[in-house]
């Protein structure tokens, strides 16, 4: 009798820079050590610091920490959109691994086309859902930013599509 796969685990904090990104590579490296073939998922993050994966496309660092927890080689499905601040007001956005430009806050948030940007995050959730058990998946910023509920491409709106249970840090 084969056992039932595992959900997808998620998650999210009350801010930014409180510790999720931690507890998404502890858990990733436990579910590793518990027998299971994990990986880690982050939707949309922002970070200066970029990591190359082995195809030279570049994924948030923390992603490529969380990989090597479940010791395997990180890919950009598992962080399909970064921004990468270049000013206080803009950021170089980069889908799948690949620059495509550079955007300010506004133009980001209210000239994107959220609803591409959320299919391209699912289908990188897809191929890793194919291989992999359970995917570990780290929220963005704060869980409760209002002003952004209706733009959210990376905590709730992820949760819900991927049928995820998720865990407030």
């Amino acid at each position: 009798m084969k056992n039932k796969k595992l959900k997808p685990i998620m998650f999210v904090g009350t801010g930014s820079d409180v510790g999720k990104s931690i507890i998404n590579t502890a858990f990733c490296r436990i579910f590793k050590q518990d027998g299971y073939s994990p990986a880690p998922f982050k939707a949309q993050n922002m970070s200066l610091n970029s990591f190359a994966t082995p195809d030279g496309l570049e994924i948030g660092r923390a992603q490529a920490v969380q990989a090597e927890a479940c010791g395997i080689d990180c890919s950009v499905e598992m962080n399909p959109i970064l921004l990468k601040p270049v000013s206080n007001m803009e950021a170089q956005v980069i889908l799948h691994g690949k620059p495509i430009g550079n955007k300010s806050a506004q133009e980001y948030f209210l000239g994107t086309d959220r609803e591409f940007l959320f299919k391209e995050a699912m289908r990188a959730f897809s191929k890793l859902d194919e291989k992999f058990e359970p995917i570990v998946i780290e929220g963005a910023g704060s869980i409760s930013e209002i002003n952004l509920r209706d733009k959210d491409i990376t905590n709730m709106r992820v949760a819900i599509k991927k049928n995820a249970d998720v865990y407030l840090k």
